[in-house]
């Protein structure tokens, strides 16, 4: 079973994170919520708070297939300043091991220089936080190993996008069908 791991950091986008989470699951993908803050129970943008399945410095990354980031404010920010996710993310990008980033958190990867020469999108007002990039305004934008997403109102087709490049095309038709996306 394919391996994802998403990060939880103070004021993630509460839809960004669950729908996107609700979605791999139904994709029949092993997620695993991680929290980088120290603690397990993290609050969201709009006060929502949500248990990690576990703590940044208790999570084995190198079992993983794919690392994810929700967006929100000022939770992209808090996961820019967090160095040993960016090293993880690092690690990844080199190996050509698959990420992805919603809404603001696109930004991680574009001060990272992780975009040069891809396509991505982002939350509006974040376009230019994407270093290197072409900016695409679309709801979902994969190039390569990267997969980025708009915002909150495309979490669902960003949980799909994930779903198509780890289980397959069949797959996340099936999952969008049942969510009667299709």
């Amino acid at each position: 079973m394919k391996k994802v791991f998403i990060f939880l950091a103070e004021g993630f986008e509460e839809t960004e994170a669950v729908a996107t989470m609700d979605v791999m699951l139904r994709g029949e993908l092993d997620v695993t919520s991680v929290s980088i803050t120290g603690n397990l129970l993290v609050t969201g943008a709009h006060g929502i708070a949500v248990n990690a399945d576990t703590l940044f410095e208790e999570a084995n990354l190198s079992s993983g297939d794919m690392l994810v980031l929700p967006g929100g404010m000022p939770g992209a920010s808090n996961l820019n300043a967090h160095a040993g996710l960016k090293g993880a993310l690092e690690q990844y990008a080199a190996s050509g091991k698959k990420i992805a980033a919603i809404c603001a958190a696109p930004l991680v990867f574009g001060g990272m220089g992780l975009l040069q020469g891809k396509k991505a999108t982002a939350y509006p007002g974040f376009e230019s936080t994407l270093k290197g990039a072409t900016y695409v305004n679309s709801p979902v934008v994969k190039d390569g190993n990267i997969i980025t997403g708009r915002g909150p109102g495309f979490a669902f087709q960003f949980g799909l996008a994930i779903i198509e490049e780890l289980q397959g095309k069949t797959k996340a038709g099936e999952v969008a069908e049942g969510l009667l996306l299709k």
